[in-house]
């Protein structure tokens, strides 16, 4: 989901971080043991400019990728209708994987007629659990429904994103079994406090909701985003890989913000923006230049020139 124009998403910290390189290159001499099949790139802060478009730079280093037989994946936390960003630069397979796991969109059908290849829902159960814990440990929490086609929040969750929400009720009544869209998935909830530390307030959830969701965050506001247990951007991208018989070893990361880290952690290599969390910075193999200066075109050209 977006936040002022960021996207929100979810995944949980990595138990041992991998060690950080503050370069876009390999180290002098250096021979990487495995050639890149896929490259998994996030977009808000990542592939995306500030101002949200993809620079020329970044277009040709995608297509000059796919060219070379190097698949390329969005990861993202944006929901699939918030693709059209990106529908422009679709190569090859044309699949993403959005709302931070929870769901395989294939994007060739263009904004608006995007198919759904694999949810991975939110149980409504573990989301009413997950309101309620953090309802407990975090009074005055606000809270929003993301579904694979619908989007509703409370009366009282702010106005954070580029829509009208369909229903407005309280969590419980739009997440109860006869509730709006009751017969659609429940993709994951977004949770917000107007005065806790984003960070703090992440550590809090984590702590409070435990195994029955998976949360994390990426807004620079105190904005979670809570998914199926298990479910995270690493978790449904290794489903994708073992799919088409990729090795981790074999995938190439980029991210930005804390729900990046499992996937960053993941990845044979890995790459924290410039303007990357510290999080994401402790969890990346590698670091290139920030998002507005083209960060993941800068490793692509190099990874392609390795190849030559």
């Amino acid at each position: 989901m977006r936040e002022n124009d960021r996207v929100t998403s979810a995944t949980r910290q990595p138990e041992t971080p991998a060690s950080s390189k503050l370069s876009t290159s390999l180290e002098q001499g250096e021979t990487p043991t495995v050639r890149p099949r896929l490259i998994a790139t996030d977009l808000d802060g990542t592939l995306l400019r500030d101002d949200k478009s993809v620079s020329p730079r970044t277009v040709a280093a995608l297509a000059a990728a796919e060219e070379a037989g190097i698949e390329v994946f969005f990861v993202t936390g944006r929901p699939a209708r918030w693709m059209d960003v990106v529908s422009d630069h679709v190569h090859g397979h044309g699949l993403a994987i959005c709302g931070n796991g929870a769901a395989v969109v294939d994007l060739h059908g263009g904004p608006g007629s995007h198919r759904f290849v694999k949810v991975r829902e939110l149980a409504r159960e573990n989301a009413l659990d997950a309101v309620r814990l953090l309802r407990d440990a975090a009074p005055g929490t606000m809270y929003a429904v993301e579904q694979t086609y619908g989007f509703h929040q409370e009366p009282d969750y702010p106005k954070l994103h580029m829509e009208t929400p369909d229903e407005l009720a309280s969590a419980e009544d739009l997440l109860a079994a006869d509730g709006p869209g009751a017969g659609e998935p429940v993709l994951k909830i977004l949770a917000y406090h107007h005065t806790l530390d984003p960070d703090a307030f992440l550590t809090l959830a984590r702590l409070a909701i435990g195994d029955r969701a998976n949360v994390t965050r990426s807004s620079p506001s105190a904005l979670l985003e809570i998914s199926g247990p298990g479910v995270s951007k690493a978790s449904t991208l290794a489903l994708c890989c073992a799919e088409r018989g990729i090795s981790n070893e074999e995938v190439v990361a980029f991210g930005d913000m804390p729900n990046d880290v499992e996937m960053l952690t993941w990845a044979g290599r890995s790459y924290a923006m410039g303007n990357a969390h510290p999080d994401v910075i402790a969890a990346a193999s590698g670091r290139t230049v920030a998002n507005n200066e083209d960060g993941v075109a800068v490793v692509i050209e190099e990874l392609l020139a390795e190849r030559c």
